[in-house]
């Protein structure tokens, strides 16, 4: 299989490397290493260690596991959530 690695701009790829470092307080806090967080998540330290470091390569459901072991599940939720340019645009096609 052939697999194309994903075109991240840099701004972008700021998201991705704060969204890692939250990831690593959150485990820091709980006080929790690495290899507890990789193995209850069902992912190898490596993986980990690369999320972590915002890898935008990463499967997203890997991260959600990760998110899940660190009981920020709820945080997906929030993804999208506040879509107020598409309430915008199916506002306008309302008119």
């Amino acid at each position: 299989m052939n697999s194309k690695k994903a075109i991240i701009l840099p701004r972008y790829q700021k998201i991705f490397e704060q969204i890692g470092e939250n990831i690593k307080l959150a485990r820091k806090r709980r006080k929790l290493t690495t290899e507890q967080v990789s193995e209850r998540a069902g992912v190898h330290r490596a993986t980990l260690h690369r999320m972590e470091k915002g890898d935008p390569a990463v499967a997203i459901g890997l991260y959600f596991n990760v998110f899940k072991v660190l009981n920020l599940q709820d945080d997906f939720l929030k993804l999208g959530l506040d879509d107020a340019f598409g309430r915008k645009l199916q506002d306008l096609d309302l008119l």
